[in-house]
């Protein structure tokens, strides 16, 4: 195969017919087959040569050319590529180092296997276009919902065609029980596509939250234009699902532009879920008023969140506690997911109990620690009192604000809260000590002996080794398994310690310790682990 005249118009058109069956840029073409001529012509030549090969776009006419680029005496190491600049001086007036000296050779002669070979590289050149290309296209509609027509089943996927590719969509991705038969018209979320050896892999989905919300967008108006937005999805493809929606304008119900008129909106989105009942609930920035939406149509009497748990307390009547749960605890759970939080349902009686157990288990504290009888305890309870260190450390006043009870009285209570917990706190550091714990841990601000006691049981019983902690270990925190969010008991979460207590504790402890520097704290904060996922 002789690059001559003949058949250089040939490579142009071969270019063009090819571009034109893979939909690439016919130029990428015609630089493979560059590539392909010059490796040829290496193997002709000798491999330590630099040799490029340039095809004209207009006649095809390819031109094989040598290049030599100049270089130091001291640094010439290929021959064949390299010139002095004395050698240079042959080839140009004034050489100087980085210069290329270009002489065009005869065109080779490809014979069978050369051909051969020259070919293979083209071919691999033309599906990395092709390939290129197909990510380009479908990584920019990541995120969006694609319509294809179903080409075959395998083992319970779906293989769809998408117009310039192929699409799968896992039977773990479709809806209930759905299926499919070749040339059946589908809509699907693209929920990824990566760049794999054997070209891109477009995965497709009809569970993802976010399909729904792509089908809002493209029903309601208002949210493809921004007036309205989907704040939060939570679904359980197939039976349920819940929206979170805010409008930005406050002539416009958010909820009922979804709904449409006489329901024709959501109905159509329905419609594509294959029947999914679909709760639309106003989105609001306040944590309980957006609860107490999620959790319709349960009626809720009192929400109680904490923050710094991320977990929230529900109360409901008793009659409504199986509405508010749902079926199979789908209600509860999809409101978990919109909201973000683990939810605790309770009925008012089960508060009540709770709230008489906390008000038992107080009363006792005092009458076992301050010698008390139970009408007194009860009193400071119910004063709101929840532990000792509030009635030893408070302010005098604050107890004598207290019906019956005197100067003499208040001082008394004082001094025993005092004694009780200098008692617990000896034998805490007796028990510490026993366990081995080291003087560097007594020293240290911030830990109060029964925390250092905890912390010894658990096997942290020098500086270091509290230094070396996790903030999460000591406070807890929560850890997603499959979904799931699992609580982690911290070590010191029982004393009130929280998540930025801890890591003020570490930090400190790290710098007493100048395994950090200080002034790199500004530069570099600590990261939050608060929650590993899994």
């Amino acid at each position: 195969m002789a690059i001559t005249s003949a058949n250089q118009l040939e490579l142009l058109q071969t270019a063009e017919a090819v571009a034109r069956e893979k939909m690439i840029d016919p130029d990428l073409v015609i630089q493979a087959m560059e590539d392909s001529l010059a490796r040829a012509a290496k193997s002709r030549y000798g491999s330590e040569m630099d040799i490029r090969v340039h095809i004209d776009r207009k006649t095809g006419r390819a031109t094989f050319t040598r290049v030599r680029t100049v270089v130091a005496d001291e640094e010439v190491e290929n021959y064949q590529a390299q010139l002095t600049v004395a050698q240079a001086k042959q080839y140009k007036r004034d050489p100087e180092i980085g210069d290329e000296i270009i002489d065009e050779v005869p065109p080779v002669d490809l014979g069978r296997i050369a051909a051969q070979s020259a070919k293979q590289v083209i071919l691999q050149r033309v599906r990395e276009a092709e390939r290129d290309r197909q990510f380009d296209e479908f990584k920019e509609r990541k995120g969006t919902i694609i319509n294809g027509v179903v080409k075959r089943e395998e083992y319970g996927n779906i293989i769809v065609d998408v117009g310039r590719g192929e699409a799968i969509l896992r039977r773990n991705e479709k809806i209930g029980r759905e299926s499919y038969r070749p040339n059946d018209r589908i809509r699907a979320y693209v929920k990824d596509v990566r760049r794999e050896t054997r070209g891109p892999q477009i995965f497709l989905s009809r569970t993802d939250p976010q399909f729904m919300a792509e089908l809002f967008k493209m029903e309601v108006p208002e949210i493809y234009d921004g007036i309205i937005e989907i704040k939060a999805v939570a679904r359980d493809p197939g039976s349920r699902a819940k929206i979170a929606v805010l409008s930005h304008d406050n002539s416009i119900d958010p909820v009922g532009a979804c709904v449409g008129m006489r329901g024709s909106r959501v109905q159509a989105v329905v419609g594509e879920l294959q029947g999914e009942k679909i709760d639309i609930i106003p989105w609001n920035e306040d944590q309980a008023t957006f609860l107490v939406n999620a959790l319709q149509p349960a009626e809720v009497s009192k929400v109680v969140v904490d923050e710094d748990a991320g977990k929230i307390e529900v109360v409901v009547p008793d009659e409504q506690l199986s509405l508010a749960i749902g079926r199979r605890g789908q209600n509860v759970r999809l409101a978990s997911q919109l909201t973000g939080l683990d939810i605790d349902i309770l009925t008012e009686a089960e508060e009540s109990q709770r709230r008489q157990a906390e008000f038992a288990e107080r009363t006792k504290l005092f009458v076992d620690a301050l010698d008390l009888d139970e009408f007194f305890a009860q009193l400071l309870v119910a004063e709101g009192f929840t532990n000792l260190e509030e009635v030893a450390y408070v302010d005098l006043d604050e107890l004598l604000s207290i019906e019956g009870v005197d100067e003499g009285t208040a001082e008394e209570l004082q001094a025993r809260a005092r004694d009780y917990i200098e008692e617990q706190n000896r034998k805490a550091i007796e028990a510490a000590k026993a366990l081995g714990v080291e003087q560097s841990l007594f020293d240290f601000d911030g830990l109060t002996p029964q925390m250092i006691e905890a912390l010894a049981k658990d096997d942290v019983k020098t500086l270091e080794d509290f230094a070396t902690c996790a903030d999460w270990e000591l406070a807890g925190g929560w850890t997603t398994v499959n979904g799931a969010r699992v609580k982690d008991e911290g070590i010191l979460e029982k004393f009130g310690v929280s998540l930025e207590d801890a890591q003020s504790m570490i930090m400190t402890a790290r710098i007493q310790l100048g395994w950090v520097d200080p002034s790199e704290l500004a530069e570099e904060p600590e990261e939050s682990e608060e929650e590993v996922e899994e």
